[in-house]
């Protein structure tokens, strides 16, 4: 398994297939994966009004999809990966689900939707990927301009634990994985200037992991 396969790589089937059998087999990655699950039904509850139409960009394969289905949205999964758009769409794809499309996307390079096409865009575990300022600021203009309403979104702040951890990891386990961690200023900064707004930033695990999902408003959205 390549967990540690650069996020411009589009996964060929076989790696889907052993990524998500192992991805969070761990009991560490257990607990990370039942914590943001709780904190997306935390967040989904805080938004109120179900919105009609997500779009869960980059899908993977699927792995909040019941999150959202079991909340009633329409939901458009969409990726980079062909065979991660498929699998989500056969995790989506259940009789009576709200499923609607998997869509083929590179965020960065723009997404193929309307201006406003959907009340609420979900993006986990993506914005970490991106270490060019220029790129993510890019990819926040693309969120920004294809919600009408909410995006939620999560990152890593800037947490010096963390970054010790993950050096002792990486010694350990001779990982190849990078990620980028920002300041919660820097991030606040980057959002604005896609015309989004912070309403709540939710730690992972306060002090401990640097993962944060945020919860963001267009600007001019009612």
């Amino acid at each position: 398994m390549n967990i540690g396969k650069p996020s411009n790589i589009p996964f060929e089937k076989h790696e889907v297939e052993e990524y998500e059998r192992k991805r969070y087999r761990g009991i560490d990655q257990k607990l990370v994966h039942g914590r943001e699950g709780r904190l997306l039904r935390k967040i989904l509850h805080k938004i109120g009004h179900v919105p009609l139409l997500v779009l869960d960009v980059p899908c993977g394969y699927g792995r909040f999809s019941d999150v959202l289905l079991d909340k009633g949205f329409s939901l458009v999964s969409s990726d980079i990966s062909f065979h991660m758009v498929e699998r989500a769409s056969e995790k989506g794809g259940q009789p009576h689900s709200r499923f609607l499309s998997g869509i083929v996307a590179d965020a960065k390079q723009g997404l193929p939707f309307e201006k406003d096409a959907f009340p609420l865009l979900l993006s986990m575990r993506y914005f970490h990927h991106i270490h060019k300022k220029e790129e993510r600021e890019f990819v926040l203009k693309e969120f920004s301009r294809a919600t009408s309403g909410w995006v939620i979104l999560s990152y890593y702040q800037k947490n010096l634990l963390h970054i010790l951890q993950r050096k002792l990891r990486r010694n350990i386990k001779r990982s190849k994985t990078r990620i980028k961690m920002i300041p919660r200023k820097e991030f606040c900064e980057e959002v604005e200037g896609a015309w989004l707004r912070v309403v709540k930033i939710f730690p992972l695990f306060t002090g401990v992991h640097a993962h944060h999902i945020a919860l963001l408003k267009k600007m001019g959205s009612s």
